[in-house]
């Protein structure tokens, strides 16, 4: 009983420090910094556009000057006395995939980007940096924030939009809050919405390692009215006037579904406890997309709605890689090169496969391995050749899985202990 005891109190006494390190730099309370990405394939930049605050703070307190996976970009929270990290966030762009494109190579665009961060208790520097896939700076931008600067848009007094708890686990500082939302529903069709609000919320806690850590985890399905039903298709000459303006034929894609209006999707979450966002498009046009630590945009008629769903959420949430392959280029030709190493936990050009799952291969000398048994069962731990669109000298760790796969039941081993690192990152103490 007193080993019990002991244990309980270490515990306690190591959380509690935790907590004391964040409230020593931050209160509760959120501040929304906007940005515009701007640029081209040669030059890039980045511009403050907003400061808001709102109250209270969904984010982890725990980990705070650590980060789970590399990305594409990483924002921090620096002291100027000491230049210490208080707080680090790293993430993906639709602007960083985009540079990768032919368009980039001949013309300029901006787009949008919100990042929700803590609420410090005095100046801190603020620093976001881009960087490209193997891992180099592509531009920078350092400036001062004062939580007493009078230009912060107080955003308390906003009208918070309907919504309705599908999974409430906990309060939201302990647990990991995705917010759902609609996309394209009508105020007649937020019934509608609700149910697929639902089935997106099931399908997700189906599998591993979601399902393990389900009680980590609050869903809230947030109903945004839009003017008219369905969203924009422009393969179809379709355009619609809905809550958040997404659209299919992003790079010129048909099934590449997302919106730049990434400004105005949180403008709608004002009042509301969130991390992750899940946006559901009231569409049967098939298509999606995932950005790590920014969104999940699918649509939620089509007939393989629930696996896609799930697998975009491995993008946006788990970080994870595609793990599919085309033997004619699209869109995403030039995402990866081989003379580096992918910052994705999936996938590996061998540049520097013991960073990967070399520690979940049986037997090294079958490098690549070759697929023996069938393919529906095979979910056995390899190094499988053909993955992140590339057919030759990229590779993935199993035959079948989630992320390559909308036939898959479940993530690869891979994938899963990806998700999990992820899930423990923002739920408990790493140290």
């Amino acid at each position: 009983m007193k080993h019990i005891l002991f244990l309980a109190t270490i515990i306690f006494t190591t959380l509690h420090s935790y907590a004391q390190t964040f409230s020593d730099h931050f209160s509760n309370e959120t501040l929304r910094v906007d940005y515009i990405f701007s640029g081209n394939a040669t030059q890039q930049m980045v511009a403050l556009d907003e400061l808001s605050a709102f109250e209270g703070w969904a984010g982890r307190r725990i980990n705070l000057d650590e980060v789970p996976v590399r990305g594409n970009g990483e924002i921090r929270i620096i002291d100027p006395e000491s230049n210490k990290s208080l707080y680090r966030q790293t993430f993906s762009s639709l602007f960083q995939e985009w540079l990768v494109t032919e368009e980039a190579s001949r013309l300029s665009k901006s787009f949008e980007a919100t990042f929700l961060l803590p609420m410090p208790r005095k100046s801190v520097e603020v620093e976001i940096t881009l960087l490209d896939n193997e891992g180099h700076k592509q531009t920078s931008m350092r400036h001062t924030i004062n939580p007493n600067d009078k230009l912060i848009r107080q955003r308390a007094d906003l009208p918070t939009a309907q919504h309705k708890y599908l999974l409430q686990s906990g309060p939201s500082e302990e647990c990991i809050d995705i917010a759902i939302v609609a996309e394209g529903y009508t105020a007649e069709e937020m019934t509608i919405f609700l149910e697929d609000a639902q089935t997106a919320c099931d399908e997700i806690f189906r599998y591993e390692p979601f399902a393990k850590y389900k009680n980590r985890f609050n869903v809230v399905a947030v109903m945004i009215e839009s003017t008219d039903s369905g969203v924009s298709v422009p393969q179809d000459n379709e355009w619609r006037t809905t809550a958040i303006n997404s659209n299919f034929m992003t790079f010129y894609s048909p099934r590449y579904l997302t919106t730049n209006s990434v400004h105005l999707i949180h403008d709608h979450l004002s009042g509301i406890a969130y991390e992750h966002l899940i946006i559901l498009a009231n569409t049967g046009t098939y298509g999606g997309g995932g950005i790590y630590n920014s969104y999940t945009l699918t649509t939620a008629h089509h007939p393989q709605f629930k696996p896609v769903v799930v697998h975009e959420f491995g993008h946006s949430f788990g970080a994870l890689a595609d793990e599919y392959f085309y033997d004619e280029p699209d869109h995403t030709a030039g995402t990866y090169k081989l003379n580096y190493e992918p910052w994705e936990q999936n996938i590996t050009s061998l540049v520097d496969f013991e960073s990967k799952w070399a520690d979940m291969i049986k037997n090294k000398k079958e490098i690549p391995t070759e697929p023996t048994e069938k393919r529906e069962k095979n979910y056995t731990v390899g190094v499988y050749e053909g993955g992140g669109y590339m057919t030759k000298g990229m590779y993935r760790p199993a035959v079948v899985c989630r992320m390559r796969d909308n036939e898959a039941t479940q993530f690869c081993p891979v994938c899963q202990r990806a998700i999990e690192r992820i899930i423990r990152y923002n739920t408990q103490p790493t140290k």
